[in-house]
Formats: structure tokens, sequence, C-alpha cells
């Protein structure tokens, strides 16, 4: 397979999964594309840690790992990366851009490769998902992050190269993250594994992750309403 058939194929696929006849649609992926929509399911995390750490260390260690994990994952994608390979987003790139449907004149003009939307939300979702260790958690945090990169693929602001190498990194800098977080959690904590149908096998109440879950249903339904009146 060579380099320019990657690239075409990358570019249908793209078409295939951007836009719609749908203002409605529009202004669903508009919503939940912007960070501010999802400022409810992070308190959540911050509430989550705070709820389930027994001393302020835990407290501080845990929230400074997720600053590192985000600090990396965007660091490596807009000040490293996408400076570096310079490809230009679907809805500024010369060849498609007037193909690519836009959701209410929604451009950018900086770089597409690759997509800090995935890589950041994916790394925040490996970071939690390892720390808490639930199931039904585990799959919300990965739709989220799943979600946020349709969006930017809707909205012809990544090729699927993109998120795909995005979602890549995410997974590591997450699991690198994590391997950092456990090195300082096991000196800091004296009962790291909990047996219990109220508890995850971390210590995570099950009733604070049900928190957590709601919000994320809620900031869902956020975006469906807020649709409704930018259509």
């Amino acid at each position: 397979m060579s380099f320019d058939y990657l690239l075409s194929l990358d570019q249908s696929l793209l078409l295939a999964l951007n836009g719609s006849d749908s203002l409605y649609l529009d202004g669903l992926m508009l919503t939940y594309t912007s960070g501010f929509t999802w400022i409810p399911l992070y308190v959540g995390l911050l509430y989550l840690v705070i709820k389930n750490n027994e001393t302020m260390l835990q407290i501080l260690w845990a929230v400074l790992c997720f600053a590192i994990c985000i600090f990396i994952s965007d660091l490596l994608a807009d000040g490293i990366v996408k400076p570096l390979v310079h490809r230009y987003r679907p809805c500024s790139d010369p060849s498609i851009k007037y193909i690519v449907d836009i959701a209410n004149g929604y451009r950018s003009s900086d770089f597409s490769f690759y997509s800090a939307h995935a890589s950041n939300t994916m790394s925040i979702a490996m970071l939690s998902l390892l720390i808490v260790r639930n199931r039904l958690f585990t799959v919300f945090m990965i739709s989220w992050s799943l979600l946020n990169c349709y969006t930017r693929l809707y909205l012809g602001m990544h090729y699927p190269l993109d998120i795909i190498v995005g979602l890549a990194l995410g997974m590591v800098v997450g699991y690198l993250t994590y391997l950092l977080y456990r090195v300082v959690f096991v000196k800091i904590s004296q009962n790291p594994n909990y047996i219990s149908t109220y508890y995850s096998k971390t210590g995570y109440a099950l009733s604070d992750i049900n928190v957590v879950l709601l919000l994320i249903v809620i900031c869902l339904l956020y975006g469906i309403i807020k649709a409704l009146y930018i259509c």
C-alpha cells in the first residue's frame, strides 16, 4: 500500500463521515466538540478523586497526574507534531476544502495531524479508567472520547488518520502516566486493593462513580437541547 493511496483512502473516509443535511446534527456536533460542554464531567472526576482518597497527599498526587497527562498529550500534539508535520485540516486543505461540509462556518486554519481532541480525551479516559477500575465507568469514558473524535470528523476538522494516531498516542500517554501514578500511590496508600460490591477494585465508591456517569448523561442531554437553539 503506497503512501499516496493511504492519503487518498483517508480523504475518502473523511468525506464519507463528514457532515450531513441536518442543521440539528450540525448543532449537536458543534456542542459536543466544545470543551465547555464537558466541564461538569471534569468537575465530576475531581469530585471522584477528592471523595475517594483518604489523604490530601493522595488527592494532590492524583490531580497532579491528570495535569501531567493532559500537559504531555497536548504538548505532543499541538506543540511538537502538528508544527512538524504541517498537514492542513480538511476544512482548510486546498485539495478538498470546497467539498468538505462545514457546519455553521466552523473552521480552523491551524494544523490537523494529529488530533489533540482524540489524544487529550483518550489520555484522560485511559488514566481515569485505570485508576478507578470499574467496567461501566470504562465504557462511558471510552465512549465519551470516541464521541469527541467523531465530532472532529463530522465537522471536517480532522482526517480519520489524525484521529487514529491521536487515540493511539492518547492511550500510551494515559497508560504511562498511570504507571507513574502507581509508583507513588502504592507508597502513600495503606490498602490499594478492595473486594466489595460497594467499591471498585481500587476502592472507589460505586455511588460516586455513578455521579460521574450521571454528569456525562447530563452533558449529553444539554447538547441535545442546545442543538435545538443552534439550528
